[in-house]
């Protein structure tokens, strides 16, 4: 994140996990994330957290150390019990990529040449025909499906200079897509950086949404469960419980960690994080 963004949402973060996440509502977040695509200078890459991808920051230092550079937006219940353990409070809103990302195009007035990649071809091929209905006024350029060499992406990122967008959307999945833009997307391949997962699934309509009184109850995720149960029922079923263990954990050990400056040091040192306890 360039340090404008990163002094600007200074004041409107949590911790989770140590992970600072952003709890602004739904307003302030459009308002400044269209704010931040307009900068000249810089990047600011924005990904959205689940209780998935934050258990994979207790095993993964590699991802939490990008996600701590990045802006991240709080997605589903699960970022919800953890603020409201961890700081007495939900968050503002559920800035989930899926919901957040049509919402903040549309909110976006002034024209933008955009570029995906990610998913299959013929998925993202129509989830950009979708955007270019859902907002006409931006052009949305397909640089590349998500079936490339992720080492060597060289034809890939040839193409994106070529293309010159303005913004990037990736979605080729957590921890994967935060990896591949940290190692290979620069500033002057685009300013603002969108890492959205499943996206384009949903986009395309390759992959049906909940119906909106399911959504309305936060019950999103049992309704995916019950459409792929063999893909996500380790991730619900077993991951929620070890979530939510993990939070409890961080949450009875925050005194702990607080008053653990060592005595012969005095109070200078900074408290150690309890990521490897939890880990």
């Amino acid at each position: 994140m360039n340090l404008i963004a990163n002094f600007a949402v200074l004041a409107s973060r949590r911790t989770i996990f140590d992970l600072p996440v952003c709890d602004l509502g739904w307003d302030d977040a459009l308002v400044f994330i269209n704010e931040l695509a307009s900068i000249p200078v810089g990047q600011t890459v924005v990904c959205f957290v689940n209780a998935h991808n934050m258990l994979t920051t207790l095993r993964d230092d590699e991802y939490y150390r990008i996600m701590s550079h990045n802006l991240v937006l709080p997605d589903g219940i699960g970022l919800n019990i953890a603020s409201q353990i961890a700081h007495g409070s939900p968050f503002p809103a559920n800035l989930n990529g899926t919901d957040f990302v049509p919402a903040f195009l549309t909110f976006m007035e002034a024209p933008r040449r955009i570029g995906l990649i990610g998913g299959k071809r013929s998925v993202v091929e129509a989830a950009a025909e979708n955007f270019r209905r859902h907002t006409p006024w931006h052009e949305f350029v397909v640089v590349s499906d998500g079936y490339f060499d992720k080492v060597d992406p060289t034809d890939v990122i040839e193409e994106l200079e070529r293309q010159k967008v303005d913004i990037l959307i990736v979605g080729m999945g957590t921890p994967l897509q935060e990896k591949w833009v940290h190692d290979h997307i620069r500033t002057d391949h685009a300013r603002l950086v969108l890492t959205v997962g499943a996206l384009f699934d949903f986009v395309s309509g390759a992959v049906p949404r909940a119906p909106r009184t399911v959504r309305m109850m936060r019950l999103e995720w049992a309704y995916r469960l019950l459409q792929e149960p063999a893909r996500l029922w380790r991730r619900y079923v077993i991951g929620i419980p070890v979530f939510l263990f993990h939070v409890l954990r961080y949450r009875f050990r925050r005194r702990e960690r607080i008053l653990s400056y060592p005595e012969e040091h005095g109070s200078t040192l900074q408290p150690q994080s309890d990521r490897k306890k939890a880990s």
